[in-house]
């Protein structure tokens, strides 16, 4: 059943709670047929979407939302899951509760879907995929906050650590921590090493994951300052290339286009709308930052984000960073719908040719 065909029936909210969920079912009339509340547990969601005739469900985003969309889907409904962006009414309204919830979802869905701006959830498989890679960032960030933790420590004591790799941290650091500190810092280089460990494991079970179900993450890593992790992330968030008429749209979708709001003759300069999932635009931005970097290729990208930097003005660097990651984001897409080679100096004269 299409996902925005139009149902002739009951239009049901569905409001998601960790332990209850609480719907409210509307007629083709739009009145009130009942209300009322469900375990939100596999077994109990299942029978209740199995006594219902086939009918629109609108739920919104949300920790639940993935599995119980696939379920109710799976029973022959029509599943809608609404962006929460787009849900004001309802997050300020003054007679906010668990019922009234559901109602507005109930009847915002049975006015025009298109208004829930509908999020497309990822097959089961992918999300456990990606849930590999989701508990790999946060060992990495755990094992960064204690690295600090170990360099502040240091540094409040009146001694500095040299830089090296958060890997080679303990080993290189340890001699060098005073003696007054070693018995306080010593169980946390230990934890650091562990965390080390468990993420090169991370990282040979995320290479594994590509060769064997996502080939392309390969392709997509043509690109110089790419790396498997950044590519199995890209093909795990968009899910579907095809979604996107354009491969333009992929940079808003990840939040790397700047906010609008033109009135008249002022169009000020805003920030980027951080919408789309956190972990692939860090990730991309991580990637425009080596590119720009010392270590990174000549390439269009890397030619285009050091002309923005020479520009000047105001956080110059930081806008062309995020300029390079939405092209970043942009090209990745167009290598994967095209299948093309990827041309690091497609649109300019490699350095040093001859005219």
């Amino acid at each position: 059943m299409s996902q925005h065909s139009a149902v002739v029936g009951r239009t049901v909210g569905l409001d998601l709670g960790d332990r209850v969920s609480v719907y409210c079912i509307l007629g083709t009339d739009g009145e009130v047929e009942h209300e009322g509340r469900l375990a939100t547990r596999e077994d109990v969601v299942r029978l209740w979407g199995g006594s219902l005739p086939p009918c629109r469900i609108i739920l919104e985003v949300g920790t639940h939302s993935p599995w119980v969309s696939r379920l109710l889907h799976e029973c022959g409904h029509e599943v809608i899951v609404a962006n929460p962006s787009r849900l004001r009414m309802i997050y300020q309204s003054n007679n906010k509760n668990d019922e009234h919830d559901a109602q507005s979802l109930a009847r915002l869905g049975r006015l025009d879907p298109e208004l829930l701006a509908p999020i497309r959830h990822r097959s089961a498989a992918a999300q456990a995929d990606l849930a590999v890679v989701r508990a790999r960032d946060n060992l990495v960030r755990a094992r960064t906050k204690l690295v600090n933790h170990v360099r502040g420590a240091v540094k409040a004591y009146g001694a500095r650590l040299p830089k090296c790799s958060p890997s080679a941290f303990p080993r290189k650091v340890l001699a060098q921590i005073p003696e007054q500190l070693r018995a306080a810092l010593s169980p946390t280089l230990h934890a650091i090493d562990l965390l080390s460990a468990e993420i090169a494991a991370y990282d040979q079970q995320i290479e594994a994951i590509a060769r064997e179900r996502y080939p392309v993450a390969f392709f997509l890593a043509q690109p110089n300052g790419v790396g498997i992790l950044t590519a199995l992330t890209f093909i795990l968030i968009i899910d579907d290339p095809y979604r996107f008429k354009r491969s333009r749209s992929v940079g808003a979708y990840v939040g790397l286009r700047p906010r609008h709001d033109r009135s008249g003759s002022q169009n000020p300069q805003l920030r980027i709308t951080h919408a789309g999932d956190e972990l692939l635009r860090r990730l991309l931005v991580q990637s425009a930052h080596y590119m720009l970097g010392p270590f990174g290729k000549d390439s269009d990208l890397r030619r285009a984000g050091l002309a923005m930097c020479e520009r000047g003005g105001r956080n110059a660097k930081k806008r062309a960073i995020t300029a390079v990651a939405r092209r970043l984001a942009v090209l990745m897409h167009k290598l994967w719908i095209t299948g093309e080679v990827y041309e690091p100096l497609r649109k300019s004269v490699p350095e040093g040719a001859v005219a």
